[in-house]
């Protein structure tokens, strides 16, 4: 066997992380090799994020459509899926190719590979026979992958991940969706404004469980606006698939079925071949065990979902920056997660940043809240149909701050960004009450709420 090749840093995985980091280091003069299995950029922006808010935005714009009628005169709304599937391919994926991307980091002075890497001991990665030695280290930014559940029959069927659902050209009569969080949601509104006759099945009591309530009643109102059917505590058990149809038998009440199932039960990490036993680090492990500057140990650190903090790419964006201003020693704050913020992209859209109310009171805190509903705002009633929404405030009273926030509305995650600043800030409630919003903007309802609160 030759020698191991002699590089400043190996990055395994160039998803948005791994592309962050793998970049800068190479700007600023490293010898660096990126390594990924499928293409060079992740999930987001062929999978996640981007096409699928191609996709978001076409609804929505039929969803304004059918808002015309006694508002501005009249419309006559017929969807067509052909050039939503035609801009994906075009404009966001070229056809599910990496080649821009790998030549964005070739630019920069990044070698990359198309390949499967593993770590073989400290600061040593083989990627399918070429052997590394990282002189600073190595970054780990593998992501994650969809969770199947090991529902009877499921195996060996032709059901749908985000993956098919995004790449999908001829839509379905109809859709079983299993999973009531934000990805699941996402995509049933969208089929459901296009026709598909959907279903959501969650076996939990609510829909956006790990969200405030308020934003799961909203959720589940809008959904049943669009004409999605939900069913709520009871679980897939069995699936049948017969004649290019799902049956989905459920632990309560009769089956569903569909022409196409959508598994959303969520995203794990896969770190079962990264020979993480090499460096004395669990394989079975959920997630990598990071530290303040996101280190596993010396010389090894991850970034992105694999981290464990979240599976958002703004998340990632942000534990990339701490991890190479770590590896070039050029200090800076540390990673801090009191205040991250997160969207899900429905119409209408339900931001949040920080704790909800009980995760609030679940760390003692003295918690006050404040709700005000957008719809009753100047803005929301001037903006008329499609103002649902509202505006939710958690303090911690004894210190006159907010710890955590939900805006959702028209234009829930751009209104969350005021909450952001003040939830990360701990800007002091007396100066939220007293500071100038404009009006008429969706946002003054913010100044409402903390009148509730001061």
């Amino acid at each position: 066997m030759s020698e191991p090749q002699q590089v400043d840093v190996v990055v395994v995985g160039l998803g948005v992380a791994g592309e962050e980091v793998a970049g800068r280091l190479g700007q600023a003069g490293l010898d660096v090799v990126g390594v990924e299995r499928r293409l060079v950029g992740g999930e987001c922006p062929y999978w996640g994020c981007v096409p699928s808010k191609m996709m978001i935005r076409a609804a929505n714009a039929l969803a304004e459509g059918r808002r015309i009628d006694g508002l501005a005169g009249t419309a006559d709304v017929r969807p067509d899926w052909t050039p939503v599937a035609r801009r994906i391919r075009d404009e966001a994926t070229a056809d599910w190719s990496d080649t821009t991307a790998v030549d964005r980091l070739t630019g920069k002075g990044v070698r990359v590979l198309h390949g499967t890497a593993r770590l073989t001991g400290p600061a040593r990665v083989d990627v399918d026979g070429q052997e590394f030695t990282a002189r600073r280290g190595v970054v780990v930014a593998t992501g994650t992958v969809p969770v199947v559940p090991p529902i009877d029959g499921l195996a060996g069927t032709p059901y749908w991940t985000n993956k098919e659902a995004i790449e999908v050209t001829d839509l379905p009569e109809s859709l079983v969706v299993l999973g009531g969080g934000a990805i699941g949601l996402e995509l049933a509104q969208v089929f459901a404004r296009f026709g598909v006759g959907v279903t959501i099945v969650e076996p939990g009591e609510r829909l956006l469980a790990r969200e405030e309530p308020e934003s799961s009643a909203l959720a589940a109102r809008a959904l049943g606006d669009d004409g999605v059917r939900i069913r709520l505590g009871s679980r897939a058990e069995r699936i049948e698939h017969r004649d290019d149809t799902f049956a989905v038998h459920l632990s309560q009440g009769g089956p569903e079925s569909g022409q196409r199932l959508l598994v959303a039960t969520g995203r794990r990490s896969d770190l079962g071949g990264l020979g993480l036993d090499t460096v004395g680090l669990d394989p079975a492990a959920r997630h990598l065990p990071v530290d303040e500057r996101m280190r596993v140990a010396d010389g090894l650190w991850a970034v992105g979902d694999v981290a464990g903090h979240g599976a958002f790419t703004h998340l990632a964006m942000y534990q990339a920056d701490v991890a190479v201003r770590d590896i070039l020693h050029q200090g800076g704050p540390a990673a801090e997660y009191r205040a991250v913020p997160r969207v899900t992209f429905t119409d209408p859209e339900i931001g949040a940043v920080g704790l909800t109310e009980s995760q609030a009171r679940q760390q003692g805190i003295d918690v006050r809240t404040a709700v005000t509903d957008v719809a009753e705002s100047s803005r929301g009633w001037i903006h008329g149909p499609g103002n649902d929404g509202f505006i939710k405030l958690v303090a911690d009273a004894d210190r006159g701050v907010l710890v955590g926030a939900t805006s959702a509305g028209p234009t829930g995650g751009e209104v969350l960004g005021a909450l952001a600043v003040a939830v990360h800030g701990e800007v002091p409630l007396t100066s939220l009450r007293h500071m100038i919003y404009a009006y008429p903007t969706v946002h003054r309802a913010i100044q409402s709420a903390v009148q509730q609160l001061t």
